[in-house]
């Protein structure tokens, strides 16, 4: 059973979560639900369907590679540089569908990634987190070839927040510890109310010990995305991914949702893929890509006077 009292001392340790006994990281147990969503091209739902046969093996090796990781969370790095070296990727030679991809994420910055339905924004993420391997170029954190880490230890350095949420059956406490089973009751409490949750949890029937089912039923979508930012926040990864997710929950839970995220980007490297671009307007580099291709790239202020693609989307939505 869970049990939390205000700390006095020295933290005690709760047992939490035994199945699952392959385990996952805290970004794993996100990219898992992703890589098992359909498989279609991103660019195109009618053509090429040779490099839509060879996406599908690739959704199904990386499930494979995913179920085999040990559920761990990462030490806290305290830089990392990211940066992707001309990057080139297709499902098959013939195919390429992103070409001489260059950008650099530093130690803290938040990187905005837009565009339209099938522009590449989840492709390029698939590609950070090793799904897929480039064809061309490299990717590489802190000088090091992502090619040349372990999946293992690639994706231990990320946390990933995504639009459909992954709770399993168990406790909430156990869905929070997912990537951190030796957690702390005491860690557990603080990454709940760091996601602005612990209040919600403690209003429940058993509380942090209320059983969750596989579709976490009796829950708000405003709610299951609260406990996926506070299993990030225990296991406190140096980089973020957030798909924004606010299109289903009411306006005071979006606003909960939104500070949940702000406070999780602080002091940390972030990729944020955007949808509504009034959310990214303090992001240090923007990437606005279209068909597989980075067209623009800059800050909000250098795009919108740039007069493009960026500036026209960025109108439109306030017109």
């Amino acid at each position: 059973m869970f049990h939390y009292e205000e700390p006095r001392g020295k933290s005690s340790r709760t047992p939490l979560f035994s199945a699952f006994s392959s385990g996952l990281t805290c970004s794993s147990a996100a990219a898992a639900q992703q890589a098992s969503a359909p498989a279609v091209n991103p660019f195109s739902t009618s053509r090429h369907s040779a490099a839509r046969m060879a996406m599908l093996s690739a959704k199904r090796g990386t499930l494979q590679l995913i179920f085999k990781i040990p559920r761990e969370c990462a030490a806290r790095a305290a830089k990392i540089i990211i940066a992707f070296e001309h990057v080139s990727f297709g499902y098959s030679p013939d195919k390429i569908l992103m070409k001489d991809i260059s950008f650099e994420a530093k130690p803290g910055q938040k990187i905005a990634v837009v565009g339209s339905t099938g522009a590449g924004k989840t492709t390029l993420v698939n590609l950070l987190m090793r799904f897929y391997e480039v064809n061309s170029g490299r990717i590489t954190l802190d000088g090091v070839n992502a090619a040349e880490m372990s999946r293992r230890g690639l994706r231990s350095n990320f946390g990933m927040v995504l639009q459909d949420t992954w709770l399993f059956s168990g406790t909430v406490a156990e869905n929070i510890a997912y990537g951190k089973p030796d957690a702390t009751s005491e860690e557990i409490v603080a990454a709940a109310k760091a996601a602005k949750v612990d209040y919600f949890i403690r209003t429940m029937p058993q509380g942090y010990d209320t059983p969750l089912d596989n579709e976490a039923a009796n829950l708000s979508a405003g709610q299951r995305q609260l406990i996926t930012i506070a299993r990030v926040f225990l296991c406190d990864p140096p980089v973020i991914i957030l798909d924004e997710a606010t299109s289903s929950v009411d306006t005071r839970t979006e606003v909960e949702i939104g500070k949940a995220m702000k406070k999780l980007m602080s002091g940390r490297t972030s990729f944020v893929i955007a949808h509504r671009l009034s959310t990214i307007r303090d992001a240090d580099t923007i990437l606005f890509m279209e068909q597989g291709n980075i067209i623009e790239q800059g800050n909000h202020r250098e795009l919108l006077a740039k007069g493009g693609a960026y500036a026209a989307l960025y109108y439109s939505q306030f017109e």
